[in-house]
């Protein structure tokens, strides 16, 4: 968490959840609180099945740091959390596919093979025949991003391969518009904010007079990432309320503005202090994801509660934390391509002049932080808001954030370690 500017403030990552827990053994586990008071239950007789089905998920949720409590928050975890230990400077080199030594994170089954193997097909499919979403030299690009396992794992209680499509298409087409205008294949950042506002029509649709409608219309097919946009975006809102479909078309405009910030600091050349690239991040993040997991498991958390400032900042902090694990996970890749890439152990480096070793530890120290404080955030909001829809969407952002991970460490096409330990 950052509470001044320049300064990463370390906190132990525990305290949040001892707050929430006054007198329990403050062990690094998942689900961080066991509820105060017990959940407000419905007792008119017609209620009474549901209102037991919420309590017990109330429970299951705030059980505590560990047993099966510990897999609540978190549907689709295979076992307990992980703190991996830190090897010592002298051992061998990371390998690739391995977990970051040290990094918080819990563990998930391998995505059922079945599911994978059809939603790769399918998104595919799409890609090539409906949006051409690439040139056939980038074919083995498309192929190495694996979207078929990342959505699978991050989405394990999608009841459909056609709800699993939805994250799925919406991902690539987020992915392309990112390779294509701000990074590796031809992205630049002058003239970012035209090309990100024309793109954000495709989500957002132009009101406008019949002169200028036929014009804005075929803009839509002028490139891959509008395309891809434009297409992504009718299934979901063929399968999404409108109230759900705006939420993305907001979440999406949080992550134009961070590309666009990225974009300024690279045309003047200005590094930003931790705490403003971290503010940065916030914005620039897989939030857009995790934030439809209700569309693609079926149901609709209601605008109201989605609203509630104690659920919009577990979202905040598990966005947070997933997009430091790409920083982690990324790093070398990065520091491979060309040109000068933002990510937090760079900034930690440069700002608190510290060795690149250092500076990625104390990332994966950040990461932990906003790991515990997003745990300790889903369970008060649970708590205190006790409503199923809002356990169940909790929940669905947990394995989120869990099945991201899994994919960044798994898939070693794209990702490798460094050689910290």
């Amino acid at each position: 968490m950052v509470n001044a500017p320049g300064r990463v403030h370390r906190l132990h990552p525990r305290r949040a959840v001892a707050s929430l827990r006054p007198g329990r053994e403050t062990v690094c586990r998942a689900c961080p609180s066991q509820a105060r008071g017990g959940a407000a239950v419905n007792t008119t007789a017609n209620a009474t099945a549901d209102a037991t089905a919420n309590t017990a998920s109330i429970a299951r949720i705030l059980r505590g740091p560990s047993g099966l409590g510990t897999s609540s928050l978190h549907p689709g975890r295979a076992d307990a959390p992980s703190e991996a230990p830190h090897r010592a400077p002298d051992a061998t080199p990371a390998e690739a596919g391995r977990p970051i030594p040290g990094l918080y994170y819990h563990p998930v089954p391998e995505p059922d093979p079945g599911r994978v193997a059809e939603v790769g097909r399918r998104v595919k499919q799409w890609a090539v025949e409906e949006v051409q979403l690439f040139p056939p030299d980038w074919e083995g690009q498309f192929d190495g991003f694996d979207l078929g396992r990342y959505m699978v794992a991050c989405h394990p209680e999608a009841p459909s391969i056609d709800h699993l499509m939805i994250a799925t298409r919406l991902m690539a087409a987020e992915n392309a518009l990112d390779d294509v205008y701000c990074e590796d294949h031809g992205g630049s950042p002058i003239g970012l904010g035209g090309r990100l506002l024309l793109a954000h029509t495709a989500l957002d649709p132009l009101h406008t007079t019949h002169e200028y409608h036929p014009d804005w219309e075929a803009s839509l097919h002028a490139d891959a990432p509008r395309r891809a946009y434009h297409s992504a975006m009718r299934y979901l809102t063929e399968a999404a309320t409108p109230s759900q479909a705006d939420r993305f078309r907001h979440d999406m405009a949080r992550l134009h503005l961070g590309y666009l910030a990225e974009a300024a600091w690279a045309e003047t050349d200005y590094l930003p202090e931790v705490w403003e690239y971290l503010a940065m991040r916030q914005f620039n993040n897989f939030r857009p994801c995790p934030t439809i997991t209700d569309t693609i498991d079926g149901y609709e958390l209601p605008a109201e509660l989605h609203a509630l400032p104690a659920v919009q900042r577990a979202i905040a902090l598990g966005s947070n934390a997933t997009t430091i694990v790409n920083d982690l996970y990324s790093y070398t890749k990065e520091l491979a391509s060309p040109g000068k890439h933002l990510n937090l152990p760079v900034v930690i480096a440069e700002r608190e002049r510290c060795s690149d070793r250092e500076a990625y530890l104390k990332t994966v120290e950040v990461h932990n932080e906003l790991m515990h404080d997003f745990e300790a955030a889903a369970a008060a909001a649970a708590a205190a808001h006790p409503a199923p829809p809002v356990v169940r969407f909790l929940r669905g952002v947990a394995a989120w954030v869990d099945g991201n991970h899994h994919w960044h460490c798994t898939n070693t096409y794209r990702y490798s370690l460094p050689d910290f330990w």
